[in-house]
């Protein structure tokens, strides 16, 4: 766990860079500077070309984790070798989308015409952000995890903000700040791309006859089976946004990306912790080390539930002040229980640990494949039901129960195959300070202007935490790990 632990710090750090960065963007510039229409285009755009990606990558990102460990030598040819296979997977997307492309216009006609005028942006992204993905899981491979990090959380973000600012100023069109996203995820690209020539491990090579017997077919059957998994977990996180701005419209996309941004802070050490267990997940199961498995389980378990419950205190909290500083906050406050709702789908989630990492680079992945499908069907029927009810807050309710359900059966599956059990009475404990610090929210409100009640029902939240903590004996490892840091800090 140390291991993972250093690496993940640096991750973390990018990571909640990226955070104030998005904060920043989603919860002032982008309703400052746009209004709700422009903002839930520019939203929905976004999600599909990212929704593609999945489908486009065909589970080369998976394939490149788990089988990067069995290669002594030839690792620049398993590179060209795994994007090439990913621009076949793109240029079959890129026909399915031409093919289907009057249904995809039918699909937002009716409530958001708007979108349709720049469905052509959206393979330009969905190919940017897949070659990223392909050499992201390429450094991730050697544990170098942080600086692609920088260029995915921070860099493109940042790129963002310059280019919505200077719509701001007036300087460029809408239709221009569309066109401008290609610009921007094409930059981020060429980012990662000079980092990994810098380390020396990006090295094109098309000898692909020198790969262990067997390695290939290996490879790609693997990648083949967990793509359709990896592409249906991406349409669970995005297809609500889609269906609520084709079903609802493009001003309720705007309200429900503004309050999923912010319960999306929830899982932020989650995504730090998986992607540097990933690999180690995938090298314990080559040496047959189930208790090492187990045992990394429960520690990522408990610490990730510790974190993202007290970060889920904090926001819901001072809810109302947050929203306060957003421009135009009569409108994006409706989104108010969204963010609760999404924020109890993550802690589900965080909860449930590493279940998904696990079944992947485990010989049950077919498993993770089949249910995948399912709960991805399962969250458009939720939808389908759901949002005509309660419109944006049940396309949140509709999440949270899928992420719910999806979690149970996966943990109930490597219960049974493989007897790992992520939970124990630190667990319980972790639950109940985080309700006692949530029931904070029913305080009597302060009458106080919306920078100091946070300032203040922050503290209360924080020293809750601690308090509770020390009492019952848990988030020992987490409270001294920042008291290492803290030092080190000191001049």
């Amino acid at each position: 766990m140390g291991k993972i632990a250093s690496q993940s710090i640096q991750t973390a750090i990018f990571s909640y860079l990226g955070v104030v960065l998005g904060y920043i963007n989603v919860l002032w510039l982008y309703p400052y500077s746009l209004d709700a229409t422009q903002l839930g285009t520019f939203r929905t755009i976004q999600d599909l070309g990212l929704l593609f990606v999945p489908f486009a990558q065909l589970g080369v990102g998976h394939g490149i984790t788990r089988f990067f460990p069995q290669l002594e030598k030839n690792q620049s040819a398993f590179l060209s070798y795994s994007l090439l296979f990913s621009l076949l997977g793109f240029a079959l997307v890129s026909l399915l989308f031409f093919g289907f492309k009057e249904p995809i216009i039918s699909l937002f006609a009716t409530n958001s015409p708007e979108v349709v005028d720049f469905l052509g942006i959206v393979l330009l992204i969905t190919l940017f952000s897949l070659l990223s993905s392909v050499l992201d899981a390429f450094a991730r491979s050697y544990l170098k995890v942080a600086i692609p990090t920088f260029f995915r959380e921070v860099f493109l973000r940042l790129l963002t903000s310059i280019l919505v600012g200077i719509y701001l100023l007036k300087w460029i069109s809408f239709e221009q700040v569309m066109q401008g996203l290609v610009l921007v995820y094409g930059i981020a690209l060429v980012g990662v791309l000079i980092y990994l020539i810098w380390l020396g491990v990006l090295k094109l090579d098309f000898t692909w006859t020198n790969f262990p017997k067997g390695f290939r077919s290996s490879f790609l059957r693997f990648s083949l089976i967990t793509f359709l998994a990896t592409a249906a977990s991406t349409l669970i996180m995005k297809i609500d946004s889609i269906m609520v701005s084709s079903m609802v419209s493009l001003e309720a996309n705007a309200i429900y990306s503004i309050a999923f941004y912010m319960a999306l802070v929830i899982e932020l050490p989650r995504r730090a912790i998986s992607q540097v267990s990933m690999p180690v997940i995938a090298d314990h199961f080559a040496k047959n080390q189930i208790p090492e498995i187990n045992r990394l389980y429960r520690q990522i378990s408990n610490r990730q539930l510790y974190i993202c419950l007290f970060l889920f205190a904090l926001i819901w909290n001072s809810i109302d002040q947050i929203y306060h500083f957003v421009p135009n906050r009569e409108i994006y406050q409706a989104g108010k229980w969204v963010v609760f709702y999404i924020g109890i789908g993550k802690i589900f989630d965080v909860a449930f640990s590493v279940n998904s990492e696990i079944l992947v680079f485990s010989k049950y992945y077919r498993f993770n494949l089949i249910l995948t499908i399912a709960m991805s069907a399962l969250i458009i029927l939720v939808n389908y039901w759901l949002i005509p009810i309660y419109g944006i807050e049940g396309a949140a309710m509709g999440s949270a129960l899928v992420m719910l359900l999806f979690n149970l059966v996966k943990y109930a599956y490597l219960k049974a195959k493989l007897n790992l059990e992520p939970f124990s009475w630190d667990t319980a404990k972790i639950l109940f300070i985080g309700f006692i610090c949530l029931a904070i929210g029913i305080l009597p409100e302060l009458q106080l202007i919306p920078f100091l009640i946070i300032l203040i029902k922050s503290t209360l939240v924080l020293g809750v935490y601690i308090l509770l903590s020390k009492v019952l004996n848990v988030g020992n490892e987490e409270w001294k790990f920042i008291k290492k840091r803290l030092k080190k800090s000191e001049p």
